[in-house]
């Protein structure tokens, strides 16, 4: 072996390896202490690009979940308060249940009621009004969708939480079909023989009954007029009226085909077909039409977006014009206008990704909207106006109380649906996804501790021996001292 004083070989490659050595033991050492094996991008390039990504998706996660939680607590809010909404609107019905009882109330009972009535009212718009999670308010109609009609005799009622917002350009509303009165006319003229002779009529509406004979003084305008008079007193839902050929004709009050009528007269064909014998006129028609081309239901002079339609879903729009002139109207039908909705709904960021939204629209509850679309012959439009102090008020307030706890019970389904099976199920997904994410960057990242404890002693070992190396292999040029003695 040849022995060299200017380059010793065996101290170069013992320090070269006790250095790779210290950088192994270096490595080990941070990471035990940090609990982590990929510490720099070094150490391992493509294993840190891929737990980054895991990081920022679990960060997201995680404050998907919390965002979950934030709207189910506004989902709760809004169902409390609809809980007390409900509550009063059941305590109204009652009332006007009472105030129907016409033959034992008095008008001090029926004065108590209404203003009952008006106490819960005042209540229901405090609570639209008031209801708020934050500085949002909840269910003063700023959350949910609007329309404007345009167009005359157009008029825009509502709209489920379902419908969607239509831009700049409306929904387009086709009339196919006018709604009409249910109405009956005499084939043959009242004359002065039959006003004479004591022709007699009866007319029979909504549970209600008019009988009346004419008598010999009157001449045939002013028997009309009475006949009219009696058929107003007794309450009925009809009018009564005098063509210029001196034919009577019945028209109901009401559009469309769910209101009817009953009428006899004496003589063949002044109203009925045959003399004495009641016969029921119930051939009002609905009005129908579409809705941005879309079926829509007639009833009376309201058109709804059918269900399942894409976009005008449980849209309700009242026409109260005549389409046409009143003409017959081509099959396709004739614009009357149109319905530009918007939709403000509440959306909600419940997933960790672009695109990963949800929304929910939240509706009016003050009384000015409740029970709108409702028809009545008290004439009442929402159910601010209903009034129980006689008995067709306080039948019609039955129905716009109806209409308005089916409102509000609407609301509710669409938002316990809503809790239920998006805002909960999804939070359910996203505690596992945010479980098995962790999980996966543990995997990439975190320290095998058994494993590095290993490599760290080995490491550890391989450093000291080759300190101890370097020291010998530095000792090999002082034996040239011994050929030189």
């Amino acid at each position: 072996m040849s022995v060299r004083i200017n380059h010793n070989r065996s101290a170069l490659n013992a320090h070269r390896n006790l250095l790779a050595n210290e950088n192994a033991l270096r490595g080990s050492l941070e990471a035990l202490s940090s609990g982590m094996k990929i510490n720099r991008a070094s150490d391992g390039p493509a294993q840190l690009v891929i737990s980054e990504q895991m990081r920022a998706q679990v960060a997201s996660t995680n404050q998907a979940v919390a965002n979950n939680e934030n709207a189910i607590s506004v989902i709760q809010t809004t169902e409390g308060a609809l809980n007390e909404v409900s509550r009063l609107l059941i305590s109204m019905r009652q009332l006007a249940i009472h105030a129907s009882n016409e033959g034992m109330n008095d008008d001090t009972m029926l004065q108590a009621d209404q203003l009952e009535i008006g106490n819960a009212l005042q209540s229901l718009d405090r609570i639209a009004a008031q209801t708020q999670f934050g500085q949002r308010k909840l269910l003063d109609g700023s959350n949910g969708s609007t329309g404007v009609a345009i167009g005359q005799g157009l008029e825009f009622l509502g709209a489920s939480v379902k419908t969607q917002a239509s831009g700049k350009e409306g929904y387009d509303v086709v009339v196919t079909r006018n709604a009409t009165k249910a109405q009956v006319v005499g084939t043959q003229a009242l004359t002065q023989e039959m006003v004479n002779a004591g022709e007699e009529f009866t007319v029979i509406e909504g549970g209600k009954i008019a009988k009346f004979k004419t008598e010999a003084n009157d001449n045939v305008k002013t028997a009309a007029q009475r006949l009219s008079a009696a058929v107003r007193d007794a309450g009925l839902d009809v009018d009564v009226s005098l063509s210029d050929s001196n034919q009577l004709m019945v028209t109901h009050k009401r559009y469309g085909s769910g209101f009817s009528f009953q009428v006899s007269s004496s003589s063949a064909g002044v109203l009925s077909k045959e003399a004495g014998q009641l016969e029921t006129v119930s051939n009002g028609v609905d009005l129908a039409g579409t809705i941005n081309g879309e079926t829509a239901l007639g009833k009376g002079q309201i058109l709804t977006g059918a269900n399942g339609t894409k976009n005008v879903e449980g849209l309700q729009v009242g026409f109260y014009g005549v389409a046409g002139n009143g003409e017959d109207l081509p099959e396709a039908g004739v614009s009357v206008g149109g319905i530009a909705m918007s939709n403000n709904s509440l959306k909600f960021q419940i997933g960790a990704n672009h695109g990963q939204t949800a929304s929910v629209s939240l509706f009016d509850t003050s009384s000015k909207s409740l029970g709108r679309g409702v028809e009545t012959k008290s004439g009442y439009t929402s159910l601010r106006e209903i009034d129980v102090r006689s008995f067709t008020g306080a039948q019609d307030s039955l129905m716009m109380i109806d209409k308005a706890i089916n409102d509000v019970t609407s609301i509710r389904g669409e938002l316990g649906a809503f809790q239920k099976n998006t805002l909960e199920s999804n939070l359910s997904n996203l505690r596992i996804a945010s479980e098995n994410l962790v999980a996966a960057e543990s995997t990439i990242r975190d320290t095998d501790m058994a494993a590095e404890m290993a490599s760290f002693t080995r490491n550890q070992i391989l450093s000291e021996s080759a300190t101890a190396m370097l020291s010998h292999a530095n000792q090999i040029p002082n034996t040239i001292l011994k050929l030189l003695n």
